[in-house]
């Protein structure tokens, strides 16, 4: 049966290109307006760039480390209907450069107030309830049991946030991990969960808000932050972890999907990040890493088979395949395992 009335790269698309080093480069063949551009320079050492459209195109967070937001003309320049356009900062745009972006769509816009202990902060967000994708800008009030709005519609599996005011640790909620409304895992280090009542207010997330304490790092007062959310959509993206083998013939994980995506991090032991996608290479078993918490180049080692209904780990390696080991993961469909409603469907199946 087909779970989606949409195909994946009308929500999520990763595109590939190459730098010409001036200021005006349209990148277009996305496929729609994206709400949040991620980019990396894959040849050379560089930071991961995070824009969205609520900050703005001339606002950029680095995932690699805990820097506040930055303003910068050269990066990041407009949001276009096929894409976006950069300007010409060497690590977006180098002239002799070849680079990535994951583009997510959200669309929907509004505005609020937040909810539960302490002062009612006003906050703007966007999303996509089809998606499962929504940003939210919001301010904290320093108080405990703050709640956010996601607007998802149903509960995130994934929460990744970032004060944007100050230097300070990037933290993730991931519904895989042990007790995970008691610890975070930082997306700027290789460092495995830690607990701290001050960071969920020891609430998991709901299906209308999640519940952050009162850490500087995701509630000061007065403080602003953005927070990506992300829900599993069935044909479309999984939130999920899996556990390793220490086998070339290793680990096989369902998605229900063709992954145009795979985030994963080791949850129980110091071990980077690792991105994978579909286009960079583009065909087994050469899938090259970068990784999220780090400003290194792109690495062909080649860890994992990207395969028609999921991915499989191919490599000995307490990275991504220790024996025993647990990991967390977040993948976005390149195809649907099955047609959608309306793609390739006779009307009798429909």
């Amino acid at each position: 049966m087909a779970y989606i009335s949409f195909q994946p790269s009308d929500f999520f698309n990763t595109k590939i290109y190459s730098g010409n080093g001036s200021a005006g480069h349209a990148i277009t063949g996305v496929g729609f307006q994206p709400d949040f551009v991620w980019l990396k320079r894959r040849d050379s050492s560089a930071g991961h760039k995070i824009n969205d459209s609520l900050r703005g195109v001339n606002k950029q967070i680095v995932s690699n480390n805990n820097n506040a937001q930055d303003s910068n003309t050269d990066i990041l320049t407009a949001f276009g209907t096929d894409g976006f356009t950069l300007g010409n900062n060497s690590d977006v745009n180098n002239g002799s450069g070849t680079f990535v972006s994951w583009n997510w769509k959200a669309g929907t816009t509004g505005s609020g107030t937040t909810t539960g202990s302490g002062t009612g902060k006003a906050y703007t967000y966007t999303v996509s309830t089809d998606a499962g994708f929504s940003i939210i800008k919001y301010q904290g009030n320093g108080s405990g049991g703050h709640t956010i709005p996601h607007h998802l519609g149903a509960t995130p599996g994934f929460i990744i946030i970032k004060n944007l005011d100050s230097n300070t640790d990037w933290r993730c909620f991931h519904k895989s991990i042990p007790s995970a409304n008691t610890r975070a895992i930082r997306l700027n280090s290789d460092d495995y969960w830690n607990t701290d009542s001050s960071w969920w207010n020891n609430t998991s997330p709901g299906s209308t808000v999640f519940t952050v304490g009162s850490s500087t790092s995701m509630n000061g007062n007065n403080t602003n932050y953005i927070a990506y959310c992300f829900t599993s959509v069935n044909g479309f993206s999984i939130i999920d972890g899996y556990t390793g083998n220490d086998s070339t013939n290793g680990t096989f994980v369902y998605t229900g999907f063709k992954p145009g995506f795979v985030l994963i991090k080791r949850q129980n032991a110091s071990d980077p990040w690792y991105i994978y996608d579909d286009k960079r290479t583009g065909f087994n078993p050469k899938n090259s890493s970068l990784y999220p918490n780090q400003s290194a180049a792109e690495d062909a080692n080649d860890k994992i088979n990207l395969l028609s209904n999921g991915f499989k780990l191919t490599i000995a390696n307490n990275d991504v395949n220790g024996n025993g080991d647990k990991y967390i993961y977040m993948a976005m469909a390149a195809e649907p395992l099955v047609a959608n409603v309306g793609e390739g469907l006779p009307t009798a199946a429909r």
